[in-house]
Formats: structure tokens, C-alpha cells, sequence
């Protein structure tokens, strides 16, 4: 791992569809992050197309537009700090929730979510594949496990990525606000510290759609469960 390893959290509010306008907001938050030298710029959860997007993401030109999309935003971002950002990704006839790591101009890496939420606004059995168990990508000599939300409510996910040698997690997330919400993300990312000993890194993005209100509230675990940093909330 290096001595130093920087990462520019873009906690920001995406709207559903937009691709072209999230791109654009993907790449303002990717130019700030090279003039404050980051190794790494990272977007939340499906940031690409905005989120919850509901069966709009099951029409096949709109994922093939969102492909698109992130490929041309890699080669636009292609001399500075990787990218993460999340974005649909449709192969072999399945649909994942996926979350791609852009570098060199091109997609290098991508991460595929594995726990599925299927109750109070979710409905993401439905629209999409479970991604297998996965290790970590690396960004430079530095080597990241990316759970996405829901992978990093449970246990197996940042376990498989410590084990396959994944230095820190950083866990992207629709997450919605409901009433004490952050004491419960919190302690789950505090559990996911103390397991595998590594530092978690808490993404959310910021808005709303529909029903749903994404109150932001990033937050950084240290490997002893002790909060880091605290973001703010909306």
C-alpha cells in the first residue's frame, strides 16, 4: 500500500434518466478532485443514472446508454485520478447494480452488488442480478473493496473482500433517510470495521426521487470502529 492514498468524496444529488447532466456533474466532481491532488474520486451508488430508477433501467437502450456514458466519461477523465461512480451494467442477457471504476480512459474495474433489498421503496430483486462474491480492484498500489449499500449491511461481502486483500472499503449508497437512520448506518459500518480490521469509507448521495429523500451524511470508520470524519447531513 502507499504511504498516502487520497480520495475526493463527491456526496452529490443525481437525477433519474439524466445522463448526460449526471455525466456532466461526475466530471465537475472529478476536476476538483485532480486540483486536490486525489488519487481517487468517488460518486455514489448509480450516481450515472440517478436513482431509484424503477423499471426505466430495464429498457435496454437506456442501459446501453448508460455504458456509453461511463465509457466516455473514462476517456474524458482519462489523465488524472481514477473515477468510481455507479452505473447499470448488462451482460450475458443479466442486469447488475454496478459500480465501475474508470482509469487510463477506460473502464479498468467494476464491482457488481450481490444482497439485493426488496422491501419499503427497494424492489432490486426484481430488476436485477446478484453479482457473485468479489475481490478488491486497485487503484495505483492501493487496493479497495467497494460493497455497495447493501452489501455492506452484511458480513460476507467486506469479509471476502478483506480476505482477497482489500486495504480499506469504500461502501457507495442510495441510502433514504428515515427517522435515527444514521445511528443504524453507523453501526453496521462500525461492524464491518471491527470484522476486518480495516477503515470504511460511508458514501451517500444527496436529493430526492419519488418517495425517497438521500440525505447525505458520508461518514469515515477508522479500523477500531471510532468515527473519522463526519459529512453533512441534509
Amino acid at each position: 500500500m502507499a504511504d498516502r492514498f487520497r480520495v475526493t468524496l463527491a456526496q452529490m444529488n443525481p437525477t433519474v434518466g439524466d445522463l448526460a447532466g449526471n455525466a456532466a456533474k461526475a466530471l465537475e466532481a472529478w476536476q476538483a478532485g485532480r486540483a486536490a491532488g486525489a488519487d481517487l474520486v468517488a460518486l455514489p451508488e448509480m450516481f450515472l443514472t440517478g436513482y431509484n430508477t424503477q423499471d426505466l433501467v430495464l429498457k435496454p437502450v437506456f442501459q446501453q446508454a448508460a455504458m456509453a456514458a461511463a465509457a466516455q466519461l473514462a476517456i474524458d477523465c482519462a489523465e488524472g485520478p481514477a473515477l468510481a461512480i455507479g452505473c447499470p451494467w448488462a451482460e450475458d442477457g443479466k442486469l447488475y447494480n454496478a459500480y465501475l471504476i474508470l482509469k487510463g480512459g477506460k473502464i479498468a474495474s467494476r464491482c457488481l452488488k450481490h444482497h439485493l433489498p426488496n422491501e419499503t421503496v427497494f424492489d432490486e430483486v426484481r430488476i436485477f442480478d446478484a453479482g457473485p462474491l468479489g475481490g478488491p480492484y486497485a487503484v495505483g498500489d492501493t487496493r479497495i473493496g467497494s460493497p455497495i449499500c447493501e452489501d455492506g449491511w452484511h458480513p460476507d461481502v467486506a469479509e471476502t473482500l478483506q480476505e482477497t486483500g482489500a486495504e480499506f472499503l469504500l461502501i457507495p449508497n442510495g441510502s433514504p433517510y428515515f427517522r435515527n437512520k444514521m445511528e443504524v448506518r453507523q453501526n453496521f459500518m462500525v461492524a464491518r470495521a471491527v470484522e476486518t480490521g480495516l477503515p470504511v469509507i460511508y458514501l451517500n448521495m444527496v436529493g430526492g426521487q419519488d418517495d425517497q429523500v438521500f440525505d447525505g451524511g458520508s461518514f469515515v470508520v477508522q479500523p477500531n470502529g471510532a468515527l473519522a470524519l463526519q459529512m453533512p447531513g441534509v
